[in-house]
């Protein structure tokens, strides 16, 4: 006589990839984090150059020091960056297997960020060689605090291309490496939209 039992579903364990995007979700809060309070700091630098705008002290005010050439090009580099990052973000989505075209993407944006600082450090050293020295006046200290703030961050997005380069290189496109260049990618278009903010209030009202 065959006796039958009652079957009971088994509770589904769920797939390494769920696991890894519940992980990723409270890293990306905060990050976004992150970025807001770095927004914040930003607002204050911007707060501070718009007291200080005026205050040149009878030394050079932006429009003998400025120059909207150089500052363009500079613009166009990074906005050329932030293209090259989304294609990176479009190729890590839709096409991780070519890893080839990822990194090439991250090279060619890595390349764009140091040539970014190469010609913000050049303009920083005319100016200084000029006489216009951050101790010179109040608008002088405020206007390098703030780009050279962004410079910084910049140069610190290029230090992180480079090692998630070397990350690729030794882990491949993992979990982890995937929310790493997520996260770089937020914060390099971040650095972006501040210096198109710094471009048309710093350089291009200090032509008026």
């Amino acid at each position: 006589m065959n006796s039958s039992h009652p079957v009971v579903p088994l509770p589904m364990r769920p797939s390494r990839a769920h696991d890894h995007e519940r992980e990723a979700q409270p890293r990306l809060l905060g990050f976004w984090v992150f970025l807001m309070s770095d927004a914040l700091i930003f607002a204050l630098l911007f707060a501070v150059y718009a007291t200080m705008v005026h205050a040149t002290d009878g030394g050079p005010a932006g429009k003998a020091l400025f120059d909207l050439k150089t500052s363009l090009i500079e613009t166009l580099l990074l906005l050329i960056s932030s293209f090259t990052f989304a294609m990176a973000s479009l190729n890590l989505t839709y096409r991780p297997e070519r890893l080839g075209v990822l990194v090439t993407w991250l090279c060619t944006t890595l390349i764009l960020g140091l040539a970014f600082i190469g010609m913000e450090l050049n303009d920083f050293r005319l100016m200084i060689g000029d006489g216009a020295t951050a101790q010179r006046s109040g608008f002088l200290s405020a206007f390098y605090a703030l780009v050279s703030t962004h410079g910084l961050h910049v140069t610190a997005g290029c230090l992180w291309l480079v090692v998630m380069l070397v990350q690729l290189k030794v882990f491949g496109l993992d979990a982890r490496v995937r929310l790493r260049l997520n996260c770089l990618a937020l914060f390099w278009h971040f650095l972006d939209v501040i210096w198109v903010a710094i471009y048309g209030i710093v350089y291009l009202q200090g032509l008026v």
